[in-house]
């Protein structure tokens, strides 16, 4: 009988289609909030599966506490940087993700923050709510035109191709670099490419992270490169938080070195109530929920079982993201 344990509280859609199946057990931590790592090595142990989040690290401790028999670990994200790949691979276990049913939705809120950083949105709705507002202001929250700008991505992905089809609808000049050069999408919506990040710095008036995390982008936006803005600048990150430096962003938006920033996810994360950047008026920080839309998440909860269900009745799953095991097991 399989045994599947999911780490915290989801949308029922997944859940649900997990109970369905006839004879297996299904565990799940149920309260809204990470399982402590004891509890967490403890709960999987004998799981064929585990339906996990980002704040579930999935390394070599954690494959030996579930042992031997299980076959895959089902991130509820499109990052899997919580996945340590090598050891799920060196042991036979697919780990999958859920990439493309939150494309949009996250880009939606990308682009959101570039929208409320750009036009004081924040500050303007504190002001009203404080009393402040009497008569109309001709000085008042002057901020940055988005129509015309400059949009600079790092990294063309599928959440960076959706974010400069949004830029592109402000007709805005979309930049980019990425280590995949896009020349289809060039060719067909006339984005620019450049050759290095610093080029797609330097000529931007929004900078927007769409790269995964690693050890090369950890920091990537550090002191050195939030110098080379504009000071009328504005850096959006829903990406992940650890590559944005927030020491040297802290610095640069207290400054006067860039204009602002918005951010949706953050180093340490989540981020203290006393951080010093919530201290700052041009900083614009929300908790995580990129992916905060109902169809998306349910979307997700959905592919991340489907995913599950597909190991464990022998087939392929939809979305893995180490393939040579899929392709050792022989899956179809």
């Amino acid at each position: 009988m399989p045994k599947v344990f999911i780490t915290r509280n989801i949308p029922a859609i997944g859940p649900d289609k997990l109970r369905k199946q006839s004879g297996w057990e299904i565990d799940q931590w149920s309260k809204d909030e990470v399982i402590p790592r004891d509890e967490l090595l403890r709960r999987v142990k004998g799981a064929d599966a585990v339906l996990s989040l980002l704040t579930e690290r999935i390394d070599a401790e954690f494959i030996e506490a579930a042992g031997p028999q299980l076959k895959v670990v089902a991130n509820l994200a499109v990052g899997f940087d919580n996945f340590v790949v090598p050891e799920l691979t060196k042991r036979g276990v697919i780990g999958t993700n859920t990439p493309d049913v939150l494309t949009d939705t996250t880009a939606d809120l990308a682009f959101a923050l570039l929208m409320a950083t750009s036009r004081m949105l924040p500050q303007a709705e504190k002001y009203v709510k404080d009393g402040h507002w009497h008569t109309w202001e001709p000085l008042g929250f002057m901020g940055q035109d988005v129509h015309h700008a400059t949009l600079g991505l790092l990294g063309m992905g599928r959440i960076g191709a959706a974010m400069a089809r949004r830029g592109a609808g402000f007709e805005m000049k979309v930049i980019y670099y990425d280590a995949y050069r896009r020349q289809d999408l060039e060719q067909q919506y006339g984005y620019e490419y450049r050759n290095s990040i610093e080029e797609v710095i330097r000529e931007s008036d929004f900078v927007s992270v769409h790269t995964p995390l690693t050890e090369e982008t950890r920091h990537l936006m550090n002191a050195e490169r939030l110098a080379m803005m504009k000071k009328t600048a504005i850096l959006i990150n829903s990406a992940r938080g650890p590559i944005v430096d927030p020491d040297a962003l802290y610095d640069a938006l207290k400054n006067g070195t860039i204009w602002a920033a918005g951010l949706d996810v953050t180093e340490p994360e989540p981020v203290p109530s006393d951080h010093k950047l919530l201290t700052l008026e041009n900083c614009l920080i929300v908790p995580h929920i990129a992916s905060a839309s109902i169809n998306t998440r349910n979307n997700m909860s959905e592919l991340a079982a489907d995913n599950i269900i597909n190991v464990l009745e022998g087939r392929a799953p939809k979305t893995p993201v180490n393939k040579e095991v899929v392709e050792q097991k022989g899956l179809k």
